[in-house]
C-alpha cells in the first residue's frame, strides 16, 4: 500500500490533508453508541478527496487499486454505525461535489449522491410539486445517496415501507474498483447487491428515486396517559389508508417532559406522546378517528397552535433524532433498533416494557411491512455496562423481539446476523483486492464467523 503515490497521483483532484479536516471527514454518528466510541474513536484516513464527476469517481478507483489503498465512501456522515469510519486509513472518498437534481419527471427524479436530501426535495416542490416518499430525520443535512448506502427507513416508512422494499428505489448507477473500474445500472432485485452496503463493493454515483405528491404537511403532537393505548392509536392510525400521514412516532413517559426541550412546558411527566404528519385535506378525517380514543389531546398543530417557543418539525422529534435530543440532556443514554412485527407488536412492546421497568424507555416508529403495519422501536436505554447492553439485546431476541445491533459496525451484525450472498457475490466481482470500506463485511473477512461474539477486525487502524 502506497499512500503517498496514491495521493501524487491524484494530485490534480481536489484534495485535503489537513489532519483536522480530514479527522472530522472521517467520523460520523458513530458516537451514538457507547461501544463503538470506545472502538473507533482514533480512527482517520490519510487523505480526502472529493471528486466532481464520475469519471474522477473512476479515475480515484483506478489508482486506488492500482496502489491498493482503502477507499471509504462518505457523504455527510450523518449515519449512526461507523458506516462512513475508514477502518484502516486510506481516502475518505467525500461526495460533497457531485450533488447536482439532474432530471425530474412525474413520479420520478435523478440525482447525484451528494445531493442534500432538503436540496433535492426543495427542487422536485417547486419544480412540480412533488416530493421523495421518505427520509432520514437528518432531512436537512442528509445526502441522498448516503441515506440509500446506510439508510433503511425513515419519514414516510408509515405509508411506503422500507427503502428495500420494491420500488422505492428505482435505480443507482454504480462504480466498481476493478483494475479498470467498471459501470453498471441497476434496477428491479439487482439493487439489493449495492443498497444498504455501506459502499463495500461500489459507488454510486446516480440515483433514480420515486417521488410522490408534496403536501404542506401539518405537524401535531397528541399526548394520552396510557401507554398501550397510545400504541394501539398509533397502529390503528397507519391502518387508516384514506387519512393521508407522513410519520407516526410514539414516545414512552417520561421521554417528552425529560427530553424535549420544546415540548416540555406543556407536557406533565406521565404523559405519553405521539408525533404525526397529517396532510391538510386529512385534517377532518385525522380528528374524527381520533375522538375515538378518551384522554386523547392534541397539544400542538402547526397550522393553528402557537407556542412561545416553536418546536420545529415533527420529523425532527422523531427515528435517531430522539436518541440525539436524550443525549444532549443525559449522555449516559443509548438506544436500540427493535422491530415489532406485524400482529404481535402491542404484545410484545407490553412484554419488553415490563421486563425493562425504569431501564428501556419505548421509542417507536409505525411503518409497513410487506404492505402491513409494524413498528420499529427505536428504544432508549440507560447504560450502565457493556456486558448489561448484550443482555438486553439477548433477551429481546429471546422474546422474539429481533434486534438490529446499531452497536457493531459490520454490515450483517447490525442487520440479519448472517451472510448476504447477493452482496458478498457482487463484492468478489466489484472490488477484488477488497479496497472499498474494508472491515465492514463479515462475509469477505471471515465466511465462517458464527455470530456469537462481536467481530473484531483484525486489520483494523491501531490506536495511537
Amino acid at each position: 500500500m502506497s499512500v503517498t503515490a496514491l495521493k501524487s497521483a491524484l494530485g490534480h483532484l481536489e484534495i485535503d490533508e489537513n489532519p483536522v479536516s480530514v479527522r472530522a471527514k472521517s467520523r460520523d454518528f458513530f458516537w451514538y453508541s457507547p461501544v463503538l466510541k470506545a472502538r473507533m474513536d482514533h480512527l482517520t484516513a490519510d487523505f480526502v478527496v472529493a471528486p466532481k464527476s464520475e469519471a474522477e469517481v473512476i479515475e480515484v478507483l483506478r489508482q486506488a487499486h492500482a496502489h491498493g489503498v482503502p477507499v471509504t465512501v462518505r457523504g455527510a456522515g450523518t449515519g449512526n454505525y461507523g458506516q462512513a469510519m475508514p477502518m484502516r486509513g486510506g481516502i475518505i472518498l467525500h461526495m460533497k461535489n457531485m450533488a447536482a437534481v439532474k432530471a425530474i419527471h412525474p413520479g420520478r427524479v435523478v440525482a447525484e449522491p451528494g445531493c442534500l436530501i432538503k436540496d433535492l426535495d426543495a427542487a422536485t416542490r417547486a419544480h412540480s410539486g412533488q416530493e421523495l416518499r421518505m427520509h432520514p430525520s437528518t432531512y436537512s443535512t442528509a445526502t441522498i445517496g448516503g441515506f440509500i448506502s446506510g439508510g433503511s427507513g425513515g419519514i414516510g416508512s408509515c405509508t411506503w415501507g422500507v427503502l428495500r422494499d420494491l420500488g422505492n428505489i428505482l435505480r443507482l448507477r454504480v462504480v466498481t474498483a476493478e483494475a479498470e473500474p467498471q459501470v453498471h445500472e441497476f434496477t428491479g432485485e439487482e439493487l439489493h447487491r449495492v443498497s444498504h452496503a455501506y459502499g463495500t463493493n461500489g459507488i454510486i454515483t446516480e440515483v433514480e428515486m420515486p417521488l410522490a405528491p408534496s403536501y404542506d404537511w401539518v405537524d401535531i403532537f397528541v399526548t394520552h396517559p396510557d401507554f398501550a393505548t397510545s400504541v394501539r392509536i398509533a397502529g390503528d392510525l397507519g391502518h387508516q389508508d384514506g387519512i393521508l400521514k407522513k410519520l407516526i412516532s410514539v414516545y414512552e413517559a417520561p421521554t417528552a417532559k425529560a427530553y424535549f426541550q420544546r415540548v416540555a412546558p406543556h407536557v406533565a411527566e406521565t404523559d405519553n406522546l405521539l408525533g404525526l404528519m397529517i396532510a391538510p385535506q386529512s385534517m377532518d378525517g385525522f380528528l374524527t378517528f381520533l375522538a375515538r380514543y378518551p384522554g386523547a389531546s392534541v397539544i400542538f398543530r402547526s397550522d393553528e397552535t402557537e407556542w412561545p417557543k416553536e418546536p420545529g418539525p415533527v420529523f425532527e422529534y422523531g427515528w435517531n433524532h430522539t436518541t440525539l435530543r436524550a443525549l444532549k440532556v443525559d449522555p449516559s443514554i443509548t438506544y436500540l433498533q427493535v422491530l415489532y412485527a406485524p400482529g404481535v407488536y402491542e404484545e410484545k412492546v407490553a412484554a419488553i416494557r415490563a421486563a425493562f421497568p425504569g431501564e428501556v424507555i419505548q421509542h417507536l416508529e409505525a411503518m409497513r411491512v410487506d404492505g402491513k403495519m409494524a413498528f420499529a422501536g427505536l428504544t432508549l436505554v440507560k447504560f450502565t455496562t457493556e456486558a448489561r447492553l448484550d443482555e438486553i439485546i439477548h433477551q429481546h431476541e429471546a422474546m422474539g423481539c429481533h434486534v438490529f445491533n446499531p452497536h457493531r459496525y459490520t454490515l450483517e451484525e447490525g442487520g440479519r446476523q448472517s451472510t448476504d450472498a447477493t452482496q458478498l457475490a457482487f463484492k468478489r466481482q466489484a472490488d477484488p483486492k477488497g479496497i472499498l470500506n474494508p472491515g465492514k463485511m463479515i462475509a469477505w473477512d471471515a465466511p465462517d464467523w458464527d455470530y456469537t461474539r462481536m467481530y473484531t477486525y483484525q486489520d483494523m487502524q491501531a490506536a495511537e
